[in-house]
């Protein structure tokens, strides 16, 4: 072992670049945003591995998308209470205000809305929500 030089240990950060002791590279604020798997998932066709479109689309969608479901939850919990119907069915009628005409959402990515809400709420997601958001918008 003695005949073996030292080099040294290389460290690997959370993007997987390998880093000495005491090296932090600068990340642009493009890198500081995560985008959960999912929702990358919505722009990959079946068959595929890479998206249709570059992380800076993806991730403006994704914010919008995050964005939107963090402003329904006050507005589903008050329908519910105002209807006095289940949880799905609020969802489901949010389903539909989303894909209405001149939505700013594909399909597909208010489907996810709907299943973030839901998780947001504590909800149940609709089976209907989580089997429509594989598909590409």
């Amino acid at each position: 072992l003695a005949d073996i030089p030292s080099t040294p240990r290389i460290h690997g950060n959370a993007c997987g670049r390998p880093t000495q002791p005491g090296h932090h590279y600068a990340m642009s604020d493009d890198n500081q945003l995560f985008i959960p798997r999912p929702f990358i998932d919505l722009f990959i066709p079946p068959g595929r591995i890479k998206p249709t479109e570059p992380r800076t689309v993806i991730a403006e969608r994704y914010e919008l998308c995050e964005d939107m479901a963090q402003m329904l939850i006050e507005h589903a919990t008050t329908k519910w209470g105002e209807l006095g119907t289940s949880e799905e069915d609020v969802l489901a009628r949010m389903h539909t205000a989303l894909k209405a005409e001149g939505s700013v959402v594909s399909e597909a990515e208010a489907c996810w809305v709907i299943c973030r809400l839901a998780e947001l709420l504590g909800w149940p997601v609709p089976g209907w929500a989580m089997a429509t958001t594989t598909a590409t918008p």
